[in-house]
């Protein structure tokens, strides 16, 4: 082998050590990059439930989603939302929306601003008859049991219906406050 050769087969040499040096640094700073942007942009959850206990422990109520994203400003959206109560806490409600927005304004409190096809049924509703509301928007604090929304609101219990603007749901007591503009239609 000649000293020419043995030249260029050195120099060969430090360029394949040169570029597969290069190109393993460049790898690791674009999966680096990759992940810190993704810890930024907050979390998604594919099939999400979120349990509520109470002081001791105990199941309170379950909510469920198809999807939970956790938003820039840091609230978390839910999207296809379902949110049922144990049979301990005594609460025959079930309530479904498109879309539960949870804001965590304040970690001691739980708040959900329901919207999209808001449905809330119970078997044993109120007047003991299966009850049915909508309304297309609501807020519930689901360790009050309670459910308010100013928006307007159609309630179905048994064969009687009625319309108002504005509602506040106390669905561990069976009680409904309606706000204004009620309307209804009873038959015996």
């Amino acid at each position: 082998m000649s000293v020419r050769n043995v030249v260029a087969l050195i120099v060969l040499l430090l360029a394949a050590i040169g570029s597969w040096y290069v190109a393993s640094t460049l790898q690791t700073t674009e999966i680096t990059q990759s992940i810190a942007t993704s810890a930024n942009d907050g979390f998604y959850i594919r099939s999400a439930r979120i349990l509520g206990t109470d002081d001791q422990g105990q199941l309170l109520y379950e909510i469920e989603a198809e999807f939970a994203e956790q938003q820039p400003s840091g609230e978390v959206e839910l999207h296809d939302v379902r949110i049922s109560y144990s049979p301990s806490a005594e609460v025959p409600w079930t309530i479904t929306a498109d879309l539960a927005t949870i804001s965590n304004t304040d970690p001691d409190k739980t708040l959900l601003q329901l919207s999209g096809h808001v449905v809330a049924v119970s078997n044993e509703g109120f007047s003991g008859q299966a009850t049915e509301l909508r309304a297309p928007e609501l807020e519930i604090d689901p360790n009050k049991y309670m459910a308010e929304t100013n928006t307007r609101v159609q309630i179905r219990i048994g064969s009687r219906s009625l319309t108002a603007t504005g509602m506040l749901a106390l669905l561990q007591d069976n009680r409904l406050q309606l706000k204004s503009n009620v309307s209804g239609k009873f038959v015996p």
